[in-house]
C-alpha cells in the first residue's frame, strides 16, 4: 500500500460513525450486513449511513453486492489487512524486540446463523 491509499483509508475511519460502521461489518465475517441491519444496528437515518458508506466505499474499505431488493456491505478484508501492514512495517526498525511484529491478517470467519 502507499502513503496514498494509506491516508485515504484512514480519512475514510477518522469519524467516530464510519469506524462504527467499519467495526460491525469486520464483525460481520464475510457474509457482511443489509444495509437495513446496519440502520438497525447503528439507529443512523438511511441517508446518513448511505453517505457514510459511500466514503467507506471510495477509499475501498467496505464493499457491497445488491441481492435483489437488499444491499450486502461487507469489510474490505485484504484492503484492512494492508493498511495495517503498512502502518506497522518498519515497526521497531533494527529491533529484536518480540512486543512489536507486523500485524497478523485477518482471516474472517463465516457468521452462524
Amino acid at each position: 500500500m502507499k502513503s496514498k491509499n494509506a491516508l485515504e483509508c484512514l480519512n475514510a475511519l477518522a469519524h467516530e460513525h464510519r469506524l462504527t460502521l467499519f467495526r460491525l461489518l469486520v464483525q460481520a465475517g464475510d457474509e457482511g450486513m443489509a444495509v437495513g441491519e446496519l440502520v438497525d444496528a447503528t439507529g443512523m437515518a438511511g441517508a446518513t449511513l448511505t453517505n457514510h458508506l459511500n466514503i467507506l466505499r471510495r477509499a475501498g474499505m467496505v464493499t457491497d453486492e445488491r441481492r435483489g431488493r437488499v444491499i450486502q456491505c461487507r469489510a474490505n478484508y485484504p484492503q484492512m489487512n494492508a493498511l495495517l501492514g503498512f502502518l506497522t512495517e518498519n515497526c521497531c526498525a533494527g529491533s529484536s524486540g518480540a512486543a512489536c511484529s507486523p500485524a497478523s491478517t485477518c482471516k474472517p470467519k463465516r457468521r452462524t446463523p
